[in-house]
């Protein structure tokens, strides 16, 4: 029992080791922070206010939403409790006989702020009306009537435009959770999938990735994040994907890609993360988007396929199998790029043994004994 307990926990703190060290994470969050940044350009999140407002989280627009128009009731009710205090309207003043005031029973600044809450919102309970006494509070109420107008437009938009923004859509492109490395078409390929939850096509899709990793330079400069570009491709080509079903993307492994140094047995001991991008266009909303996702060397699994996850019923219908979507079978495959491709020198010889699934115990006898001459 505390065996397992404690298994569990180290494999929990290995997870938590890993999910810090990668730049993206497997749901597409960059995992980096800015420091030493210049007090000054902290205003260019103020001056840059709509973009600010689009990304925050939900209860800071909730938030500021309500202190908006809080803020705003309770400003033009300080005006109007001035209007009628400038009247002689208030409770506590003396009026003439046959007085007029300029709005119908505002007496107090509770009242005030009633009357601004009701003009600016269009309730309308009758208790409050303004009368033609005052130009000045003429001109308030048309003023608080506009900036009404604009405050509510402002914020549906704010509020539109962050319900649709394209990052939802990127909710429903799945990647699998791992990448294999296995022969393709006569190739020896790294292989990943992705798939589309919804029946609704990305236009125009486009796949591509980037492997980071820390090189050091000629000159002996140390390059935190050398950024190599990896291409990836399917039947039909690498660009304008028919994104209507599962797709298995692949990177052919040779003389030019990073990978063609690696080996079954030095794969896992390698610092680097491989990161891919989709970029398309949502059919329905016509906004574009960009999933991302990325593979560290412990998720690269060489000598592995993936399981076939689509088939055709006996009614003629395509049947897309989501359980097999990220399992694997193991395939033959050779011990490095080198081998695969047979050129002569710079095998990498694996350190461990293999098991090998073909093999067959058989009984070896002793010979008859040879006839001395």
């Amino acid at each position: 029992m505390v065996r397992s307990l404690r298994k569990c926990l180290n494999d929990y703190l290995a997870e938590r080791q890993i999910r810090r060290t990668r730049l993206v994470t497997k749901d597409g969050h960059c995992n980096i922070e800015y420091g030493n940044i210049k007090y000054q350009n902290h205003f260019s999140y103020i001056l840059d206010f709509w973009t600010t407002l689009v990304e925050i989280r939900w209860r800071f627009v909730i938030f500021f939403f309500v202190a908006s128009f809080t803020m705003s009731w309770f400003i033009f009710g300080l005006i109007w409790y001035w209007i009628a205090r400038d009247n002689g309207d208030l409770y506590w003043q003396e009026q003439p006989e046959k007085h007029t005031p300029c709005v119908d029973n505002v007496f107090g600044l509770t009242t005030a702020f009633l009357y601004s809450l009701e003009t600016q919102t269009t309730i309308g309970y009758g208790g409050r009306a303004i009368t033609p006494r005052c130009a000045g509070a003429v001109a308030l109420i048309i003023i608080q009537s506009l900036i009404g107008a604009l405050i509510n437009c402002f914020w549906c938009g704010v509020v539109m435009t962050k319900i649709s923004l394209p990052k939802k859509r990127a909710k429903t492109i799945s990647f699998s959770e791992a990448a294999v490395i296995c022969p393709r078409n006569g190739t020896l390929c790294l292989q990943f999938r992705v798939a589309n939850l919804r029946k609704t096509l990305m236009i125009g899709s486009q796949i591509y990735g980037k492997l980071l990793r820390t090189t050091i330079t000629p000159e002996g400069e140390a390059i935190i994040m050398d950024q190599v570009n990896i291409d990836f491709l399917v039947e039909s080509g690498k660009d304008n994907l028919f994104f209507i079903c599962p797709l298995t993307l692949y990177h052919v492994i040779d003389k030019s890609s990073p990978f063609f140094e690696m080996a079954v047995d030095t794969l896992h001991q390698q610092e680097f993360e491989l990161v891919v991008f989709l970029d398309g266009t949502a059919e329905s909303t016509s906004s574009s988007c960009q999933v991302r996702t990325s593979y560290i060397p412990q998720e690269i699994m060489w000598g592995y396929k993936f399981q076939s996850i689509i088939s055709r019923s006996k009614e003629g219908k395509y049947r897309v199998d989501f359980s097999n979507f990220s399992k694997v079978v193991p395939v033959p495959t050779a011990h490095c790029a080198y081998c695969f491709h047979n050129v002569k020198g710079h095998h990498h010889h694996a350190r461990n043994g293999t098991d090998n699934q073909g093999f067959e115990v058989i009984d070896i006898y002793d010979a008859a004994p040879a006839t001395k001459m």
